[in-house]
């Protein structure tokens, strides 16, 4: 027996196929993101009392993609299970495959007024953030990761009383698990210790020495990572 199709069959079959595929793909996040994923819940717990499973439900991998990174990071010796032995050597190659945020900048008398009054989701970095976690840099810059799809609400409230192009205030946004254990300091969201050390290594200058400074306080247990 024989089935014939017609074009309005097959073309019906298409939209299916490319909607399922869309669909998929959509949901599928890049090997690059994942593995920061699994890098930055690490450097946050790295006693080892994570198993593999929680660690990949935290990073929210998949427990094989999660344990095939881990394998190759314990060939590189930064790690063993899910124990972290070398930290410095982790947050550096971090750094090495960091993907960079989109940005968009501004200039606004008051950033910091204006992030309390948003009363939308935010976490700083980099110089800000580090002045409320070690007070060594002065904040001359205020740089803070937002949900992708609030960028246009932060656009709004910025330009009611600020203008668009480099200034003293960048948005960025990138994959939303940056938020992992972020924390309160001065009654503002700070990224967590390690992803605040990796950004300011990616800054360079007088942010990577704030940086190498705020790891050594890590490695020998003056700030906590939690």
């Amino acid at each position: 027996m024989h089935l014939k199709l017609t074009f309005a069959d097959i073309s019906v079959i298409y939209l299916k196929l490319h909607r399922y595929r869309y669909t998929e793909s959509a949901d599928v996040k890049p090997r690059g993101t994942l593995r920061e994923r699994i890098i930055r819940v690490l450097l946050n717990e790295p006693e080892g009392t994570l198993t593999k499973y929680r660690l990949a439900k935290n990073a929210e991998c998949s427990f094989p993609w999660t344990h095939e990174f881990l394998g190759k990071l314990e060939e590189l010796r930064l790690v063993k299970d899910t124990k972290v032995t070398d930290y410095a050597g982790l947050v550096k190659y971090w750094l090495d495959v960091k993907t960079r945020p989109e940005k968009k900048e501004y200039m606004h008398k008051d950033p910091i007024s204006l992030i309390r009054k948003a009363q939308l989701p935010y976490v700083l970095t980099t110089y800000q953030a580090e002045n409320l976690v070690q007070h060594y840099l002065f904040p001359s810059r205020t740089d803070l990761y937002i949900k992708t799809e609030d960028i246009e609400k932060w656009h709004n409230l910025i330009i009611t009383g600020g203008l668009v192009g480099k200034g003293n205030m960048r948005l960025l946004t990138t994959d939303s698990h940056v938020f992992y254990n972020s924390s309160e300091r001065q009654d503002l969201n700070v990224v967590s210790i390690p992803q605040l050390i990796v950004d300011l290594l990616a800054e360079g200058g007088v942010c990577a020495e704030a940086a190498e400074k705020l790891l050594e306080k890590v490695m020998e247990h003056a700030v906590r990572t939690q």
